[in-house]
């Protein structure tokens, strides 16, 4: 992963040969294992490139990169398939070389169109002043662009700045396809014009109005001088994947589903499910696709050699490479587990576990004399030492939902797999240090999204990736930084196999047909809801993000799939809502995370419980507001 940039200038007034600190800083935070920079002078424009790599695979390779010709690549992505990258390679290398060998534009949208994993890039072609720039299919990878000056510079880059008149501007570049801007043509015109090769299905009809709807929509969110156009040539990406199953059920099946809503959710009833012959079928090779996307994201990093038999006796030195954003429930239990096929024995996976601290008045009297010896324990830190006592007493302050369920999970993967360490990493968060960090970084890494929920997400996703926390064994509690530059997380799931409430209140209210579209809308917003946001709080940490559950391969299957072999929404919770991920828990030898209904992150952690109780997650968030760096300063002089 890396944070990668580009600032185009189109005056002389406007050239520079640095970006501003604020945001050189975010970047390098992003990459922290290589920085560089790449000035690129015309007569008419001037392109400032800054890569920060974090390694992860192959050969460490500097960004950004140059060739004889002149051109310049940024990448941050990762190529798990699609196109042939070996254990000892570099991905970024091996798309640049690609790329040298591209002789037309059809060329270069081929390529991105075989790409399997997430991805962003910036590519400068300096024989025709071209600037190519984009994410992929589903947006997993962060990319923000800022237009100012009324068109005299603009930027591009994997996260924004911190000063209050920069972060305003940016805006997360859509994950509509890929886009072009010819940097000469723009310099003399003074208008920015931005070509767009739009994905396309190639099985869709009315491919040329959805791209004109696109284009409409895209261009309402930017300045009047910045326009967003079709490409002339027609050109497209092709979709990675297929489309949405949208048929319907005869009429036989809807009236037997009306039969079983009085159905108890256990475990025996998820087995009953599975002597059908063709579901256990759909559900074994749902498990088999799920397992080579978890795969994938846990083999291709940069480990230490392979130890000798007497060295695995010492694995208790031995670091993790990967962590889990692990609450206990169905997503985080099915991905643990299959990393657990993966991943060397000898090595421990790292369980990330959030819990905000609930208010006082729901303790037990008999712990007040503990919670005033506890006061000094809480002022905000990076280091874990000084919430010692509160971490040490499992029902305190920290007894959250997720913190009771993770508990549980741990216990059931220690069952199934005793050989391996899990690191179960007891991540608490006061009052205090929520504030503290939420104003200093997390606020700027959530922006340009602006809501409650962002805010609440963002939040609980910065604190649990970064590491920091407890190990509670036994009664002993030792302090603990998680190692891992890996950080998985199962979002995808719910958004495919209907497990949220708004799928269940719209299957109610308007059938299957009206549940097919809200999955449908679900995944084509995620990019914008979701995974770019995402990607920047957990890149904050010099780690990167990777979502098995949005592998191109697992969600061509659930696509390919009726809606009714992923979800029977006439069953109670706990069993209908994502029905295929619990019978493949139950094949997997899960047991009583496989029954445990969804539940948020913001409510399963707490972090809901510490902010206004009457506040809505639509709500615009006061609490993101960013704070100038100059402001924060002026208030700290006053206050001296």
């Amino acid at each position: 992963m890396c944070g990668i940039c580009c600032s185009v200038s189109f005056s002389i007034e406007h050239f520079c040969k640095d970006l501003k600190e604020d945001l050189l800083c975010n970047l390098k935070r992003r990459g922290p294992n290589c920085s560089k920079q790449l000035l690129k002078s015309d007569v008419n424009y001037q392109c400032l490139f800054s890569g920060h790599v974090l390694h992860l695979r192959g050969v460490l390779t500097a960004q950004p990169m140059e060739d004889e010709r002149g051109n310049v690549f940024l990448w941050n992505g990762e190529v798990f398939s699609g196109i042939k990258v070996e254990a000892e390679e570099n991905d970024t290398q091996v798309m640049f070389n690609y790329l040298y060998s591209c002789k037309n534009e059809s060329d270069i949208l081929s390529l991105f169109s075989e790409v399997q994993g997430p991805w962003s890039f910036i590519y400068y072609q300096a024989s025709s002043h071209h600037l190519w720039f984009g994410r992929d299919f589903f947006g997993r990878r962060s990319l923000l662009w800022h237009f100012s000056n009324l068109g005299k510079t603009f930027c591009l880059s994997s996260v924004g700045g911190q000063t209050s008149e920069v972060t305003d501007q940016w805006q997360e570049v859509p994950a509509s396809g890929i886009f072009r801007i010819d940097l000469k043509s723009t310099s003399i015109s003074n208008s920015v014009v931005l070509k767009l090769y739009p994905w396309k299905c190639i099985s869709k009809q009315n491919v040329i109005k959805e791209c004109v709807d696109s284009l409409t929509q895209i261009s309402a969110n930017l300045p009047m001088f910045v326009s967003v156009v079709a490409n002339d040539t027609r050109l497209y990406l092709k979709e990675p994947v297929v489309p949405l199953n949208m048929m319907l059920p005869q009429a036989s099946f809807e009236s037997h589903c009306s039969n079983v809503s009085n159905i108890s959710p256990t475990r025996e009833t998820l087995q009953v499910f599975l002597t059908d012959g063709h579901t256990k079928e759909v559900v074994q090779r749902f498990i088999d696709v799920l397992s080579v996307a978890v795969k994938r994201r846990v083999l291709c990093l940069h480990r230490d050699e392979c130890l000798t038999p007497s060295e695995v006796l010492k694995t208790c030195d031995r670091k993790a490479s990967v962590g889990i954003l692990f609450s206990g429930g169905i997503d985080s239990m099915v991905i643990a587990t299959l990393a657990d096929r993966h991943i060397p024995l000898d090595e421990p996976i790292d369980l990330l576990n959030v819990a905000f601290m609930t208010k006082e008045k729901t303790l037990p009297t008999s712990f007040n004399k503990k919670k005033r010896e506890q006061k000094n324990c809480e002022t905000p830190s990076e280091e874990p030492s000084k919430n010692a006592v509160a971490a040490a007493s499992p029902d305190k302050q920290f007894t959250v939902p997720d913190r009771i369920t993770g508990r549980a999970g741990l216990k059931e993967l220690q069952t199934a797999s005793p050989s391996r360490i899990w690191n179960f990493v007891e991540i608490n968060v006061s009052v205090e240090e929520l504030q503290k960090f939420r104003t200093t970084r997390i606020c700027h890494l959530v922006q340009p999204l602006d809501t409650v929920l962002d805010d609440s997400i963002g939040c609980a996703v910065w604190f649990a990736s970064r590491g920091i926390g407890w190990l509670v064994s036994q009664g002993e509690v030792k302090p603990h930084q998680s190692s891992a530059k890996v950080v998985l997380t199962g979002i995808g799931a719910d958004e495919q196999l209907a497990g949220y409430s708004r799928h269940r209140v719209r299957f109610q209210t308007h059938g299957l047909e009206g549940l097919n579209k809200e999955i449908k809308m679900e995944l084509g917003r995620i990019s914008s809801r979701n995974l770019g946001r995402d990607d920047r709080v957990i890149g904050d940490h010099g780690k990167e993000a990777r979502f098995p559950f949005l592998d191109e391969d697992v969600v061509s299957f659930l696509n390919s799939l009726p809606v009714w072999e992923k979800a029977n929404l006439t069953l109670p919770r706990g069993i209908g809502e994502k029905l295929i991920l619990r019978l493949a828990a139950v094949e997997l030898g899960l047991t009583a995370s496989a029954l445990l209904p969804k539940r948020a992150m913001q409510f399963g952690s707490r972090i809901a419980k510490m902010e206004k109780n009457n506040e809505k997650a639509s709500d615009k968030c006061g609490r993101l507001q960013v704070i100038s760096l100059e402001n924060l300063s002026i208030k700290s002089d006053i206050k001296t």
